[in-house]
């Protein structure tokens, strides 16, 4: 995982469950073939409904039609981001889509660990409640190591609270992966 990464956000309410993060409809693709697991991205926030989205007058929708990735990488969320049923597929999905990193406020605690233990992607809280300061579509810069988030365009930068020992789990690929080559495990 890189520590730095930089690239277009997609900016969501509080409260965003599992089910509007992959609808139930959709958990029927085969994670072992790799044209069905394009489509847990294809349909990554599908069940979204659109006032959380904060999408005004239909907005810039999160999945263009005829695509299974998404032009945005980060996602900026309100409070308890990933709620609802534990299932694993959720961050999976957003990684599909190519989301590299979520920013919420906090996490629902298994949403949390389902990102770390299978190396989805980075579960990153912040101190502040960013959406409200932060539109879809902007242009951002993540820094893991220093814990902040730039905004180019404006030169604002805000501050995120650290992942800590997560960042390494991350970074080995998943929890298994690090168990590994900390000698955890053979």
């Amino acid at each position: 995982m890189k520590t730095q990464i930089a690239g277009r956000v997609f900016v969501l309410g509080d409260n965003i469950d599992t089910d509007q993060i992959i609808p139930a409809e959709h958990l029927v693709y085969r994670l072992s073939d790799p044209e069905e697991r394009k489509l847990y991205g294809k349909y990554a926030l599908s069940g979204t409904p659109i006032e959380q989205a904060g999408l005004p007058d239909g907005g810039i929708p999160f999945i263009a039609d005829g695509k299974t990735t998404s032009e945005f990488n980060i996602i900026i969320a309100g409070k308890n981001f990933g709620c609802g049923s534990s299932r694993e597929h959720a961050p999976f999905a957003l990684r599909e889509a190519g989301v590299e990193l979520v920013i919420a406020e906090f996490y629902a605690r298994i949403f949390y660990r389902n990102c770390v233990n299978g190396g989805y992607l980075a579960p990153v809280e912040t101190p502040e409640r960013l959406v409200d300061h932060i539109k879809t579509g902007e242009q951002a810069v993540v820094d893991l190591d220093a814990c902040t988030l730039e905004l180019p365009e404006s030169g604002q930068t805000f501050k995120l609270n650290s992942l800590g020992d997560i960042l390494s789990i991350l970074q080995a690929g998943d929890v298994f992966e690090y168990a590994r080559s900390a000698g955890l495990m053979a």
